[in-house]
Parts: C-alpha cells; structure tokens; sequence
C-alpha cells in the first residue's frame, strides 16, 4: 500500500521562505550594529591614547620641575640663611592663615594655581618665584617656605616646610612639600 504523500501548498512556502528572508534581514543589521560599535569605540580609544601619554609626559616634566626647585631652594637655604626668622610665607590674599591648618587659607587648602596666583600679586616671603627651566621654558618652580608649627604663637624659626610647585603646559601642576630643620 502506498502512503500518500502531503505536499504543502505553494502559497503557504512562500509566506514561510519570506518570513525567513526577514529574520535574516534584522540579524545582519543588528550584527553590522554591533560591529559599527565596537568600532567606534575603538577609534575612541585609539584617539585618546597618545593625549594621556602626552599628559603623563607633562606631569612628569612639571614633578622634574619642582625638583629642581627643591634642590636650588635647598642650595640657597644652605648658603644664605642661618634660620627662618621672616623668611615664612603667613598670609593668602593679604589674610593671615596660610600656615594654619584650621584657618580656610592653609596652603594644603589651597589650589597650587591659587597660591601661584597669590605670590605673583603679593610677591612677599619667597624664595624663587616662576623660574623657568633652563631645558624647557614651558615650565616653571616656584618655592617657598611655610612655618611647620602651624601659626602657633612662638614659631620655632629653625625649622619649615619647603614648598615648591612646578608649572607646565594645560595646567599641569605639581606640589612637593620638604620639611627641613636647621641644626
């Protein structure tokens, strides 16, 4: 005996191949998405790895800077003062408190572009002041001392903070603090 044999009519394959095309369809637009992406996002990235190297290499070169300034206010210090007495930086922007942590103009408060800012309108109590680099003039030190005793009553002028920040291009900054004491 033989089976008959089902066939599905012509009209109900082509409904089902086109439905098929479609799903194809969306898949390869989703996947080309995807794939646009990812490609963005790597271009991003690619894009924005030589600026951070570029920063990096900044900063490093302003940290280098504010060495330098450690070292030539320390040669300074050792040939030219005996202690500290008047030689303290005390005031931010004509006020007192620079040198007290409880005041809202203590140094460590303050931004190394606001203190830059306050020594060049008030050019008192420094020891070098934007000095260029030698190797690079786009950047610069500047140094300072600070009483270590906090703007207590009786500072011990034997003893300070060395201050010094370098300065280089976008705003690059960098502080280093030295406490140093005469024996």
């Amino acid at each position: 005996m033989k089976h008959p044999r089902f066939t599905l009519p012509k009209r109900i394959l082509s409904r089902k191949a086109g439905r098929e095309n479609g799903v194809a369809l969306i898949i390869v637009i989703i996947v080309l998405a995807f794939m646009f992406t990812v490609g963005l996002t790597l271009l991003s990235v690619t894009r924005s790895g030589p600026n951070v190297a570029g920063n990096m290499r900044w900063h490093q070169m302003a940290f280098n800077a504010a060495e330098a300034g450690i070292d030539t206010a320390l040669k300074y210090i050792s040939e030219n003062m005996a202690d500290f007495y008047g030689q303290y930086r005390t005031t931010y922007s004509g006020s007192p408190g620079l040198d007290d942590p409880a005041s809202p103009s203590f140094f460590r408060k303050l931004t190394d572009e606001q203190i830059l800012a306050d020594i060049a309108a008030n050019p008192d109590n420094y020891i070098y002041s934007n000095v260029v680099m030698p190797d690079d003039n786009n950047f610069t030190y500047t140094a300072f001392v600070v009483d270590d005793d906090g703007g207590g009553p009786t500072p011990d002028s034997t003893d300070a903070i060395l201050v010094c920040i370098g300065h280089g291009p976008q705003n690059t900054f960098v502080r280093l603090e030295l406490t140093i004491v005469f024996q």
